[in-house]
């Protein structure tokens, strides 16, 4: 049987990704701490710990996916009508931005994806943390099991 206590701390391994907010790679260092210490306590807890951790790894993977892939839509409009190898100064140097290129809507749409998984990536983690509380395991959906 669940003990509040192990309820509350597979909860708060879940909230501590939030801690991101405040220290640099929080999200990580927090959940790992409050796991590693309380794994051998319960079955419960060691599952939730897991479940966190593999998610905000998967999170950082799909991020840095995202972002190699939309950075350089950007880049490419932003700098297509400069010749780097017969450049002089900046004498004639003039970034366009009037016309959108289809490059740069793919960039905005791959931005605005990212902004949409930021969201709903908070909204597991209330989720999960919600469904530890109750006493329930949870599967985050679109995890990689890097933790079995």
């Amino acid at each position: 049987m669940l003990t509040n206590h192990q309820k509350n701390i597979a909860t708060f391994i879940h909230l501590s990704t939030f801690s991101r907010f405040i220290i640099p790679f929080g999200n990580f260092i927090g959940p790992i701490i409050l796991w590693t210490t309380n794994k051998d306590k319960s079955e419960f807890i060691d599952n939730h710990g897991k479940q966190a951790i593999n998610f905000q790894i998967s999170v950082l993977l799909y991020a840095i996916i995202l972002g190699t892939l939309s950075v350089p839509f950007f880049i490419f409009k932003i700098f297509n009508g400069i010749d780097f190898i017969d450049f002089h100064g900046y004498n004639n140097f003039h970034i366009n931005l009037d016309k959108p290129s289809p490059l740069l809507y793919i960039g905005g749409a791959l931005g605005l994806l990212a902004v949409l998984a930021f969201i709903i990536e908070l909204v597991l983690i209330i989720v999960a943390s919600l469904k530890a509380r109750d006493g329930e395991y949870y599967k985050y959906p679109f995890t990689i099991n890097f933790l079995k």
